[in-house]
């Protein structure tokens, strides 16, 4: 299959920190309504530093490959580093230009673990 780098391949198939964290300080789950991928990401965060993060859902190979390779990147970073992470910067993860319809795949991981910790930051200043 040419379509998918063979890490890419690797990460769908047997993807990095996949699975439901207890005590998470914040679970978020987002859709794709363009392909009907689903992603439930779930972080704990001590000390403004992402601590721990897993993912779980219902999702293409692109989807789960981003999200795969992005909490991996992620553990131990703060949430400001997390924040500056650009679209971009997350898209080359593939390696290549993804087609237009699989932009909205690559990007839903970022999209939702920017989401999760805001959810998170916000609870650990309450």
């Amino acid at each position: 299959m040419d379509l998918y780098r063979e890490d890419i391949l690797e990460h769908y198939k047997h993807p990095n920190n996949f699975g439901e964290l207890a005590d998470a300080d914040a679970t978020i789950k987002s859709l794709n309504p363009q392909c009907g991928d689903e992603m439930i990401m779930q972080v704990r965060i001590e000390k403004g530093k992402v601590r721990d993060i897993r993912f779980h859902g219902s999702s293409c190979a692109i989807s789960r490959a981003g999200a795969s390779m992005l909490t991996e990147e992620i553990k131990g970073k703060t949430l400001e580093e997390i924040q500056a992470m650009t679209d971009q910067a997350h898209l080359e993860r593939f390696g290549k230009d993804l087609a237009p319809g699989r932009v909205k795949c690559g990007l839903l991981s970022l999209e939702t673990v920017r989401q999760a910790i805001r959810k998170a930051a916000d609870k650990e200043h309450e």
